[in-house]
């Protein structure tokens, strides 16, 4: 299988500008590049199907550069309906930092088709607005920029001309990159494919016909049931470690549905097609085991968390759903019940009047049938006393204790 094939069977091929050239372009050494913009301090889950892009053209012989954003972040790429918010010139460095640091783990620095790490701030920031308006923008012709659908759609609701020109800038990167590199192909979303093409005009225009470039995007990853991709409980799914621990890492991919998990695997998993496939026949026979959702869960934590995080995840998991959380240290519980309901109470309170004032059970009376069913546990031990209290210095660090009702009702409870 040739690998724009193999690109194509796992559903990352959208558009190219020229699929039979780049096929024989990729039948040797080519220097690719991605870009992403800071405008974060972290990236997200929601890239990381251009990160592993990038990872599956090293893999195949290639040399991936990836860009960061450090000029372009303080404009970035036009929203589909509203101006996005300008950060300051060292929030963006600040973020850019950040995010070199995160895509250093994925890329192998090594070999002959070593990665190259490369920052926009340091070409495009010393550029003049008269460099920028005589030596690009008199290549561009406004009528041909209008027709670029990212532009197209804010025609309505109004661009101004900050992020109208950010396709400009972003063909100077791919030009520059082109000149000292030799980078050939852009890859993207398929958001991107105006800014790509614009790349290829300007290379044309100032290098000439000889110069050989292709772009190639993908589709936007999508869920099945029409909810945004890499967003759980409301809140984003980042690659930074502080901000979505190993363990919350795992659970958004074990979660993933059936309809989704093998579009994911093809996507994101850099697994043969073939161990896809057998995955893909054992969802199918036993879908109740989720052996799919397991596999892609530990290498993509593995692969951001690195392999204590995955050993982490894994125990947090496995103890939370079937073990004794006396076997888990107070940061694996703060981590494990991240968004478990949190109650706070008096040092003292009954565990009946805990129940009561947390809304588990809706009188005194309830809460005594649920502590003499024996269906809650207080730390990891079953209460069995009805008169049980719930005591500070009995706590996880002094700090929180766990109430859990039934196998899987989880509750962090604080002392005022």
């Amino acid at each position: 299988m040739e690998f724009i094939d193999e690109l194509r069977w796992r559903g990352l091929v959208k558009d190219c500008t020229d699929v039979e050239g780049l096929t024989e372009q990729l039948k040797k050494q080519t220097v690719i590049y991605c870009g992403f913009d800071p405008t974060a301090d972290s990236l997200h889950v929601g890239h990381l199907q251009q990160i592993i892009l990038l990872r599956r053209y090293q893999n195949a012989g290639h040399r991936p550069i990836a860009l960061c954003g450090g000029f372009t972040g303080m404009i970035g790429d036009p929203r589909p309906t509203t101006e996005r918010k300008l950060l300051t010139h060292e929030e963006v460095l600040h973020n850019a930092d950040c995010i070199r640091d995160q895509l250093a783990h994925f890329l192998s620095f090594e070999g002959d088709n070593a990665a190259i790490m490369e920052n926009n701030n340091n070409w495009l920031g010393s550029m003049t607005l008269l460099d920028f308006l005589r030596d690009y923008g008199k290549l561009f012709n406004v009528s041909y920029m209008l027709q670029k659908d990212t532009i197209k759609k804010r025609l309505e609701t109004g661009i101004s001309y900050t992020e109208f020109s950010y396709t400009i800038l972003q063909a100077i990167d791919w030009l520059f990159l082109y000149k000292r590199h030799n980078c050939q192909i852009q890859i993207g979303g398929s958001d991107q494919w105006g800014n790509l093409t614009t790349g290829i005009e300007l290379i044309r225009k100032q290098i000439g016909d000889e110069a050989v470039v292709f772009g190639i995007t993908s589709p936007l990853i999508t869920k099945s049931d029409g909810s945004k991709f890499g967003k759980s409980e409301g809140k984003n799914i980042w690659l930074d470690p502080k901000r979505t621990n190993a363990y919350e890492f795992y659970q958004f991919w074990l979660n993933t549905q059936d309809a989704d998990i093998i579009d994911y695997l093809k996507r994101l998993s850099l697994r043969s097609p073939e161990e896809i496939m057998e995955l893909e026949k054992q969802m199918q026979e036993h879908p109740e085991q989720r052996a799919a959702q397991k596999a892609l869960a530990a290498e993509l934590t593995e692969m951001v968390h690195g392999k204590e995080g995955l050993e982490k995840a894994l125990k947090i998991t496995e103890t939370l759903f079937s073990g004794s959380i006396r076997d888990l240290t107070a940061q694996e519980l703060r981590e494990g019940l991240a968004d478990a309901e949190k109650i706070e109470i008096e040092d003292g309170t009954s565990v009946i009047d805990t129940l009561v004032a947390a809304g588990i059970s809706r009188s005194k009376g309830d809460a005594r049938k649920l502590i003499q069913q024996g269906s809650v546990q207080v730390n990891g031990d079953r209460i069995t006393a009805i008169d049980t209290l719930m005591k500070k210095d009995e706590a996880f660090d002094s700090e929180f204790s766990i109430l859990k009702k039934g196998k899987k009702n989880y509750y962090v409870v604080t002392f005022k």
